[in-house]
């Protein structure tokens, strides 16, 4: 029997609080808007990608 994805997420959440960690609020609001179909799992990668992405020091020694 497959997980429904609100499930999948309850699951993959369930999880890391595990493991003593705590979603951040921004993070849940985002499986809240994908599970309501508002975005995808794509959408989600490309906003935590562009928010927690680490710039490259580009600047010669």
């Amino acid at each position: 029997m497959a997980m429904t994805n609100e499930e999948a997420w309850n699951f993959a959440i369930g999880l890391v609080q595990i493991d003593g960690i705590k979603p951040s609020d921004d993070f849940l609001e985002l499986v809240e808007k994908e599970k309501r179909g508002e975005m995808t799992g794509d959408d989600i990668r490309r906003v935590l990608y562009k928010k927690y992405k680490v710039k490259e020091d580009t600047k010669d020694d």
